[in-house]
């Protein structure tokens, strides 16, 4: 909310301000009584038509009319409230890129068009890290029929919480009938505390690829020769797993940085703290490697591993989202 010295609210915004970070407040003008304010911090990413559109850190966009306006103004990105490494949206984006290998890309412009059989949507949908060297219903069309051609839906992954041009391309994408399909969080941290914590690692074998158990545990795969082939598939390839199966991961050593994935555990043995051995072996085989950061991604509406992540220190960093063309229609 804006005051001016008369102590008076103030509208600071105007159209030109599209792609910022700004703070509104709105009055509830469908109501009887008292007047009702609230409050919306994101980025503007269009005012048309006498409504805005704002975006907020979690993907939601938010429609707010601008007869409804009583107040804001252009304020600072979001701080980066992080208890691990300092990390730039670029760099986590492309090290999460390369723990995901497609079997086929394809460059358009600044953007990367990425395909394998289906397997994972993060290696079947487009990378978008700038500008695809055309307009931008140009670029979609193209990336439609790049997908239709391998038999596989479009998908484009975009970022909240990261950048402008990232915010602006999701609502670019809701405008023209995208759908968000699937949110996650990417999520950073230091990688000692993780290899440090007291568990039980004696059961815990490393390997450098899955096995009939590791595959069995992680349930998503229709096509085993196309997940082996993809998931050995990075620069320094783990994967962890406990006697049965009763647990599993899979840690990606890049550089600085230990990526984790597909951590599954038996329901029938939640709670006994093996996920949390099963990260602590990956993670002191990735400190051996030079490692020392660690990230993850978890989707949005699963409380359990988010719970887990919260306690071994990781932050979100910023959010991501599938878009799928035509999956409202």
């Amino acid at each position: 909310m804006e005051i001016t010295a008369g102590g008076l609210l103030e509208i600071r915004i105007t159209p030109a301000d599209v792609g910022k970070r700004v703070s509104v407040r709105r009055v509830d003008l469908d109501r009887s009584g008292p007047p009702e304010f609230s409050d919306t911090v994101g980025v503007l990413t269009s005012w048309d038509e006498g409504v805005l559109l704002i975006t907020q850190k979690n993907g939601k966009p938010v429609r707010i009319a601008e007869s409804s306006l009583v107040a804001g103004k252009v304020v600072p990105p979001a701080p980066a409230r992080r208890r691990g490494p300092a990390a730039s949206f670029e760099e986590l984006a492309r090290v999460t890129a390369r723990a995901w290998v497609p079997l086929e890309s394809e460059p358009l412009g600044e953007w990367t068009l990425r395909a394998a059989g289906g397997f994972t949507r993060r290696a079947n949908s487009v990378l978008p890290l700038g500008d695809p060297g055309m307009q931008l219903d140009e670029a979609l069309a193209r990336v439609t029929s790049w997908y239709a051609e391998r038999g596989l839906p479009a998908y484009v992954q975009a970022a909240t919480g990261a950048v402008g041009t990232q915010e602006l391309l999701c609502a670019e994408l809701e405008r023209r009938g995208w759908v968000n399909e699937v949110s996650a969080e990417v999520r950073i941290g230091a990688l000692a505390p993780i290899a440090d914590v007291d568990a039980d690692l004696s059961d815990v074998r490393l390997t450098r690829a899955p096995d009939e158990a590791w595959l069995g545990r992680y349930g998503r795969v229709k096509d085993p020769a196309l997940a082996r082939r993809m998931l050995v598939e990075g620069p320094s390839v783990w994967f962890a797993s406990l006697a049965g199966g009763r647990a599993i991961g899979r840690c990606v050593v890049d550089g600085r940085w230990a990526g984790f994935a597909a951590v599954t555990v038996d329901p029938a043995h939640r709670r006994e703290g093996l996920a949390t051995a099963v990260m602590a072996a990956l993670a002191r085989q990735a400190l051996d490697e030079g490692a020392s950061a660690a990230w993850l991604q978890v989707e949005t509406d699963n409380s359990g591993a988010r719970g887990l992540y919260d306690g071994m220190g990781f932050a979100t960093h910023h959010a991501y989202h599938h878009y799928r063309a035509g999956a409202a229609e």
